[in-house]
């Protein structure tokens, strides 16, 4: 009996328990708690995420933090249905930047004075060559030569070329990495140094290429303080240029745009009002050079205050802080402590700038996300979130310092309810890195076809949020069969529509919907569990499976359609299917549906094949019949282009069986032409009709799946092809050589220098030095006369019937 028709979509169904609420796991708390947004009515909630920082391009690294992140306010926005103003940043001043932009621009000016290598570009390049192995490679010698780099390097730095630590005892870390770096950067540069030819366009676009590494900090040190401190545009002109190109790659792997992007170069006046008020409440203090500090024993001594809540045990780690305060921070002796960090820097020669109480002067890393998160959320906010390695100190940092910053005024010292932070992206082991320079772009990951934006996604779904991802070779198999398992199943169900299960029984909806219902629980219950979407992906195919098991004449297509609709809703809520509405009642993924202009077309030469295939085989199709088929469908005359080559299909089939009609052809070359439309017409369309076994062919579109298949079956085919013409040449040569061999007479073959007297046949008798042939020997030799006769009176025979 079929299940009575729904009013409601399957997924709001009240469930048959409470359902849990949703927990969170929470870096503040280092624990799973509760969800309970600031907002009184419970609906709305305010999140402040860590953006990029805009001076070269994303990453995979980077696609990790905010896919993950995109993923999770998705679940938020449409699955558990709060209201969120979503705010993110573009770090657009910092050391990095002022770094990065500063040697572009005096590099850019460097080849515009020299248009060609010459001698004194050379000597520029060697003195910056010779300073970079001083600075990055210290086992080298200082006055090391270009030709000698590879030799010595591997005597010097052996241990770590050969995969282990510097100390050849611990585990290799980030230090190897940047050494293997630095190796590499030099190398390059030696190599350009040593180039026989550097007189064409193209080598010295090479030679610049390969020494700029070595030529940026040189030329930085060398010129860096002349470049106009109130010229923003050295430095607006590199972070414009990669915000444009990092929201186009976030768009390209479908991440939603920020509801609100703030700037640090548009909130100055707000950075030096919050610096202000820090200083006003006593966990401030400016230094003669006109820098400000945060004062970290201050903030302490007030009751309830903590500095380093979310990684206590990093506090004194000096190269974190260091790392945290920047390459270019003025090193002070007035700071009051060592772990006190920089709100406001004076800025020094060759710097932008901005004007403030304590002199002309730029904003610290950390102050800035804590002034334009307060600006836009205000003084409480539920979520906040970023990276793992944000951490300590900018994280820290930023919760100290805004929590003296409001103090005073919010009640109590919470700024952030919850701090979700994304684990780190390892390929082989290795953390992506721009400071390694070991990382893939996302542009060039996409433009090879190495990710999909939904592969991609895929993959950071099927691993916990907050904890490290490494790609390897199962974990993306895992990921291609998730997406062929869903695909498929949208296949089957999207078939329905046009192929509709008109004699099912219903016997097995019951089971089926119990089985729908356990998945709808156990997804609800993952994602409660502090977003679990591992855990969701299972019960998502769990019910594909059940679903592929169930006897499809006893299940009604109402329950398909459900289902489907089910799963749809929750793939499109995890990013899967580009802007797709979750809600919008339809079925299925971008890439399972064939051209609009080719349906009508494509669907009804499926049917005539289908027709025409099993006449057939059942050997009853006579030409009245085949009329009858065929007169069903007529192409239109007017056409649009994009319909066209579908039409010609449909038309060249219909005459093609015509032609076999009049020819009285037999039943075989009608199943041939069947397979010839369905393998070579619509293939090359992109269209591919799969047989199925008492039911019509369905119609899908040619996917790298697909592809794949044949690819290896072509390959079957050719290793099977090869392997058979090396047999038949293979034959053709022993035939050939058999041919030749019994042109020969048995009565002359023994007749070699070998021996020294035959008899009348011609067998051996006496060899070379006159002695008596064995008659061990003779008796082998007369096996293979009689053979060889054998041989050569057939070839006489031929020779004679020829």
């Amino acid at each position: 009996m079929a299940a009575p028709a729904r009013t409601q979509p399957p997924w709001k169904e009240p469930r048959s328990s409470v359902p849990p609420k949703l927990k969170i796991w929470n870096s503040l708390t280092r624990s799973k708690n509760e969800f309970v947004p600031i907002d009184p009515e419970g609906k709305e909630v305010k999140w402040y995420s860590c953006g990029p920082t805009v001076y070269d391009d994303a990453h995979l690294g980077h696609a990790r933090n905010y896919v993950t992140n995109d993923i999770l306010r998705r679940v938020l926005r449409d699955y558990f249905d709060y209201r969120l103003v979503f705010v993110q940043n573009v770090t657009d001043v910092d050391d990095k930047i002022i770094l990065r932009g500063r040697q572009q621009h005096l590099f850019a000016q460097f080849k515009e004075r020299n248009p060609k290598v010459t001698k004194d570009v050379i000597e520029t390049t060697t003195k910056a060559f010779d300073a970079y192995i001083q600075k990055n490679l210290p086992l080298l010698s200082s006055d090391i030569l270009p030709e000698n780099l590879n030799k010595e390097s591997t005597e010097k730095y052996a241990a770590v070329i050969g995969g282990k630590s510097l100390d050849g005892t611990s585990p290799p870390g980030d230090k190897e990495a940047k050494v293997k770096m630095h190796l590499k950067t030099a190398g390059s540069a030696a190599t350009a140094l040593l180039a026989p030819s550097q007189s064409t366009e193209a080598d010295v676009a090479e030679f610049y290429a390969s020494a700029e590494d070595v030529l940026l900090p040189y030329l930085d040190s060398l010129y860096g303080s002349s470049i106009n401190a109130n010229d923003h545009s050295v430095f607006t002109k590199l972070t414009q240029k990669y915000e444009a190109r990092f929201m186009e790659d976030m768009r390209n792997l479908n991440v939603l745009d920020p509801d609100v992007v703030t700037r640090v170069t548009e909130y100055g006046d707000q950075i030096v009002d919050f610096v202000d008020k820090i200083i006003a409440n006593k966990y401030g203090y400016a230094t003669s050079d006109g820098s400000v500090y945060f004062d970290i024993e201050n903030f302490e001594k007030t009751e309830g205050n903590h500095y380093a809540r979310l990684e206590p045990w990093n506090r004194n780690d000096k190269d974190l802080q260091a790392d945290g305060e920047g390459a270019l921070t003025k090193k002070t002796t007035e700071k009051r402590s060592d772990a006190d960090f920089a709100l406001w820097k004076s800025s020094k020669p060759g710097e932008p700038s901005w004007k403030s109480p304590w002199g002309q002067g730029r904003p610290g890393w950390h102050i800035e996300c804590s002034a334009m998160a307060s600006a836009v959320l205000g003084s409480r906010i539920d979520i906040h979130s970023g990276g793992i390695d944000l951490c300590f100190p900018h994280h820290d940092n930023e919760l100290a310092q805004s929590e003296g910053y409001w103090s005073h005024q919010s009640g109590g010292h919470q700024w952030i309810n919850y701090f979700l932070h994304m684990g780190h992206l390892s390929i082989s082991g290795s953390k992506m890195s721009k400071s390694l320079k070991n990382f893939t772009t996302i542009r060039e990951a996409l433009e090879r076809g190495d990710w999909t934006a939904r592969s991609l996604r895929i993959i950071f779904l099927l691993g916990g949020w907050h904890d490290g991802v490494e790609i390897t070779d199962g974990l993306r198999q895992a990921g291609t069969s998730f997406e062929s398992y869903v695909t498929n199943f949208f296949y089957k169900v999207r078939d329905l529509e046009i192929h509709p299960n008109t004699t099912s029984s219903g016997a097995d909806d019951e089971k089926i919907r119990k089985a729908f219902e356990a998945a709808k629980e156990k997804l609800h219950n993952a994602l409660a569990d502090s977003f679990d979407t591992p855990a969701a992906m299972r019960a998502i195919s769990g019910l594909i499976t059940d679903y592929n098991s169930a006897d499809k004449t006893a299940l009604s297509d109402s329950v398909s359609f459900d289902i489907a609709r089910w799963i749809t809703r929750m793939v499109r809520i995890f990013g899967l299917d580009g802007s797709s509405a979750p809600n919008d009642n339809s079925i299925g993924w971008s890439g399972i549906d064939i051209p609009s202009a080719a349906k009508e077309l494509v669907y009804a030469v499926s049917r005539e094949r289908d027709e025409v295939r099993q006449h057939a085989i059942a050997g009853d199709l006579s030409s009245s019949l085949l009329t009858s088929i065929l007169s069903k469908d007529k192409p239109e005359t007017q056409l649009n282009a994009a319909a066209v080559p579908y039409a010609e299909v449909l038309s060249t089939f219909q005459e093609n069986l015509k032609g076999l009609a009049e020819n009285k052809a037999p039943a075989k070359d009608y199943l041939a032409l069947c397979d010839r439309l369905r393998d070579l017409d619509l293939w090359d369309l992109g269209i591919y009709l799969e047989d199925r076994e008492n039911a019509p062919a369905m119609v899908r579109p040619v996917d790298a799946e697909l592809r794949a298949a044949r690819d290896q079956k072509d390959a079957i085919a050719r290793v099977k092809r090869e392997a058979k013409e090396k047999r038949e040449r293979d034959g053709a040569e022993k035939k050939a050589k058999l041919a030749e061999l019994a042109k020969v007479s048995h009565k002359e073959m023994f007749r070699t220098e070998e021996y020294s007297a035959w008899d009348e046949d011609g067998m051996p008798t006496k060899d070379r030095e006159g002695a008596d042939v064995s008659k061990g020997k003779v008796k082998k030799l007369r096996k293979e006369w009689e053979k060889q006769k054998k041989l050569h009176e057939e070839y006489l025979k031929g020779v004679g019937s020829a």
